[in-house]
């Protein structure tokens, strides 16, 4: 290595500490991405006197509805609110928003928030992504002064302090001490101390029967005489961990597939630590996937495997099943996405983490450690709904003093796990930032993969409030592949709760129809407005597309294959899920 070339190299080492030094202290967003979005937003808006004459117009004529409404209101007369909240802003449900001087207050700031937004959109010029920072951003800082964040002008929080002479505080201050001291001792949050990972939760019968580096292969065990001849292997996220579709009994995926006569393998990723930094995405296709798919067809020959991927584990299945495709590989039965992403073209408000100056920025970081912490894909995901995952928190438990009692779910999502630097830079770059997936240019092993040589049956399901997996962007698999059949089911609820929607959950409903080979495209939202709709769980209409698509019952095939080499190692839930 010459002169020169180590020059480069320790500059390059400079650079990428002070990146990552800035990033510390920005939350890992990039300072020059904000400037440049909001140079762009408002070196334009400054050359469109059109626009700011609406927005003047704007201001007055919000200006004179607001007085009317406070001129009827001091005259105790019914008057109708100029800015309504909107269905999913939930601060201002409370009736006592609706008595004076509350009223006005939140009226005020509703006003000022939709002008904001009249403000922010809409330039010419501007491009979209810059214009989406700007908005995200004030609304960002608007609903920092939002009434309901201060304990003197939310009526509620009043409330619950005249009803409990002031004590609200004294438990909110303790409710915030006790989070504050399990963050600097890197403790859970209460309550997880009741649900221990195999011991009621990821609890269902089962044996690890293959172990490599990356994964743990877990097959489970039968429950009934007869079982569908097409075993189902589940890919789950290595963002998260996998018992998320196996936490208390009443509410496991693979405990309702197991008792409806399924043979269900599970993939259990490894959590990478520094010495995982070079863990690349064609690592988690062979040794994840592909290790997978090999170790069963041993277990079970000469029989074709019905597969499922939820959010990266869909992504990632759909890369293996494409290669897989090209290579003449019929191993597979079908495949089921569950809120998995294709096509990351409009993969929602995350878009606004991810452009050139952002993934300098993160990749720096990640590059200092080796990996991606837990912390900062939290910190993003709570920024998307500061409404509701940090204000509505700060109020209820430090303002109010309440404390919301921990359920399996919770539990799972403090259950956090980490994304080694090499896989993680390549997939928001490859997929995210370049779209190369969707549009053909993704490459595995030399060679590029095309989602539409995917000729096997396929089920994909959406979830109506997903913010991590838009459902209209899981919604374009029906449009990228070759499938001779796509089933798409939209189920109510979010990334996970919609997933996690056992039979006999509450207020659950579903839409589903198929597209035949030959049909005519549907937009999403018509295809919204003629599925039909149907009441309940989606899990039962999975299972009889499972048994309608295999091909009959056998009797249950040995746990591993120890002629073959593949003896059970360990009792589920394995040992890579209890890494920290």
């Amino acid at each position: 290595m010459d002169e020169s070339t180590n020059i480069r190299a320790e500059t390059k080492a400079i650079d990428r500490l002070v990146h990552a030094f800035i990033g510390y202290g920005t939350g890992g967003n990039s300072p020059a991405a904000l400037a440049q979005a909001f140079i762009d937003w408002s070196s334009h808006l400054a050359m469109v006197p059109g626009k700011q004459m609406e927005l003047g117009k704007n201001i007055a004529r919000n200006a004179t509805r607001y007085g009317v409404y406070a001129a009827r209101t001091l005259a105790k007369q019914d008057a109708e609110l100029p800015v309504p909240p909107l269905p999913q802003d939930y601060r201002f449900k409370a009736e006592s928003w609706g008595r004076f001087p509350f009223n006005l207050m939140h009226q005020a700031f509703l006003t000022q928030e939709q002008w904001w937004h009249y403000a922010t959109t809409g330039i010419p010029g501007v491009s979209k992504r810059n214009e989406e920072m700007v908005t995200f951003g004030a609304r960002q800082v608007l609903d920092l002064f939002s009434p309901s964040n201060f304990p003197w002008t939310n009526p509620e929080v009043i409330e619950k302090t005249v009803e409990s002479g002031g004590r609200n505080f004294i438990e909110g201050f303790k409710n915030w001490a006790g989070d504050v001291q399990r963050k600097i001792n890197k403790e859970p949050p209460l309550g997880t101390e009741k649900y221990k990972v195999g011991v009621n939760l990821a609890v269902t019968p089962g044996k690890v029967i293959y172990r490599n580096k990356l994964i743990e292969l877990i097959q489970y065990e039968p429950t009934t005489d007869k079982v569908q001849k097409e075993p189902i292997l589940i890919v789950p996220a290595w963002i998260m961990k996998y018992y998320i579709l196996d936490l208390s009994p009443h509410n496991s995926m693979v405990k309702y597939l197991v008792d409806q006569g399924h043979t269900v393998f599970m993939i259990s990723w490894l959590n990478p630590s520094s010495a995982d930094r070079n863990l690349s995405m064609d690592d988690y296709r062979k040794q994840g996937v592909m290790a997978a798919i090999d170790t069963i067809a041993k277990i079970i020959p000469n029989t074709p495997i019905h597969s499922a991927g939820y959010c990266l584990g869909g992504t990632i299945l759909s890369i293996a099943a494409a290669a897989m495709a090209r290579e003449n590989d019929e191993r597979l039965a079908s495949v089921t996405l569950f809120a998995a992403q294709t096509d990351f073209s409009e993969a929602g408000e995350l878009m606004l983490f991810i452009n050139e100056s952002q993934l300098t920025f993160l990749e720096d970081q990640m590059w200092e450690q080796g990996y991606l912490e837990s912390e900062k894909m939290a910190g993003a995901f709570t920024m998307l709904r500061s409404k509701d995952l940090l204000w509505s928190r700060i109020i209820h438990e430090y303002m109010m003093g309440e404390k919301p009692g921990m359920n399996d779910l919770m539990s799972w999502n403090a259950d956090t796990t980490r994304m080694p630097y090499r896989m993680h830079s390549l997939y928001l770059r490859s997929l995210f930032l370049n779209n190369d997936l969707a549009e053909g240019r993704f490459e595995v092993e030399g060679g590029p993969i095309f989602l539409r040589d995917i000729r096997v049956p396929m089920f994909a399901v959406g979830a109506s409030k997903d913010h991590v997996a838009p459902w209209k962007s899981v919604f374009k698999i029906r449009r990228l592949t070759s499938s001779p059949e796509i089933t798409f089911l939209l189920t109510s609820g979010g990334h996970n709760a919609g997933i996690i929607s056992e039979p006999n959950h509450p207020r659950r409903s579903y839409q589903v129809n198929v597209r035949k080979h030959g049909d005519k495209y549907v937009s999403p939202d018509s295809w919204l407005s003629t599925a039909p709709k149907k009441e309940g769980s989606w899990w039962p209409e999975w299972h009889e597309w499972l048994v309608s698509h295999s091909t009959g019952e056998t009797t249950p095939p040995a746990m591993g294959a120890p002629a073959k080499g593949i003896a059970p190692i360990c009792d589920a839930p394995g040992t890579y899920i209890l890494q920290k």
